[in-house]
C-alpha cells in the first residue's frame, strides 16, 4: 500500500530478543532511510502455565521477546531519533500489564516490566525536553495470530482467545496513531481494556478473588 503512494519501503526479518541483532538494523535502517521518526516495539509471544510447573527455557523465551525485544529497540533507536531532534517510540504492554492473571505469571511480568520501563522513559525525555517521545500502550484482545504462536499449557486454545478478542488489528493502529499524534503516555485499546483498567485500580483482593473464583470454576 504503502509503495502504491510512491513511498520508498524496507523489510527485515529480526531477531528482537538478539541486542546485536536489532541495533544493527537500527543503523541499516537509517542508512537506508536518512532518518527514523517512529518507533514501534509490537513483537510479542504468549506463554499459558503454572509458575510451579513453568519450564526457564519458556520463561527466558517469553522474557527476551516481549520485555528485551523492547528495551532493544528502544535503545537502538533512541540515539537516531535524538539525532533528529524529534520522533516517537510506542512500546506495547498490555492489560496484562495493568493486572495479574493466573497461568500468566511470564506475561505479566514482560508485560508490567515494559510499563515501568516505559513510564521511566517518558519521564527522563520530558526532563531532557526537545520533541523526542514516548506512549505505553494496553492492548485487550486484538485479532491477531498470538495465540496460534503460543505455547499453551494450561490448554486454552485460539479458538478460546477468538472469543475473547474485541478488537481488529486496523482499528488498534488507528487508536495508537492517534495516540501518537496526540503525544498521550498511555493508550488502551478495546472495549475490555478499559474495563481491566478500571477493575486494576481497585483493591487488589476484589479483582483477585474474582479471579480465583474463575480459575477455581474451570479446573473442576
Amino acid at each position: 500500500m504503502c509503495e502504491g503512494r510512491g513511498v520508498k519501503v524496507t523489510s527485515a526479518r529480526v531477531d528482537v530478543a538478539s541486542k546485536d541483532a536489532v541495533f544493527a538494523w537500527a543503523d541499516a535502517v537509517v542508512a537506508e532511510h536518512g532518518r527514523v521518526d517512529l518507533v514501534v516495539n509490537n513483537a510479542g509471544v504468549a506463554l499459558a502455565d503454572d509458575i510451579e510447573s513453568m519450564t526457564y527455557d519458556d520463561l527466558e523465551w517469553l522474557m527476551n521477546i516481549n520485555f528485551w525485544g523492547v528495551v532493544h529497540g528502544t535503545k537502538a533507536f533512541l540515539p537516531h531519533l535524538r539525532a533528529n531532534g524529534s520522533g516517537h517510540i510506542v512500546n506495547l504492554s498490555s492489560v496484562f500489564g495493568l493486572i495479574s492473571i493466573p497461568s500468566q505469571s511470564a506475561y505479566n511480568a514482560a508485560k508490567f516490566a515494559v510499563r515501568g520501563f516505559t513510564d521511566a522513559l517518558r519521564m527522563e525525555l520530558e526532563i531532557a525536553g526537545g520533541d523526542v517521545s514516548c506512549t505505553t500502550v494496553h492492548p485487550g484482545g486484538i485479532k491477531t495470530n498470538i495465540v496460534r504462536n503460543a505455547r499453551m499449557r494450561d490448554g486454552t486454545t485460539p479458538d478460546d482467545f477468538d472469543k475473547l478478542a474485541f478488537t481488529s488489528p486496523e482499528k488498534a493502529a488507528r487508536q495508537i496513531l492517534a495516540a501518537v499524534a496526540a503525544n498521550k503516555r498511555r493508550v488502551l485499546v478495546g472495549p475490555d481494556a478499559k474495563v481491566i483498567d478500571v477493575l486494576s485500580k481497585l483493591p487488589a483482593g476484589v479483582y483477585q478473588r474474582i479471579l480465583i473464583a474463575g480459575g477455581r470454576r474451570r479446573k473442576r
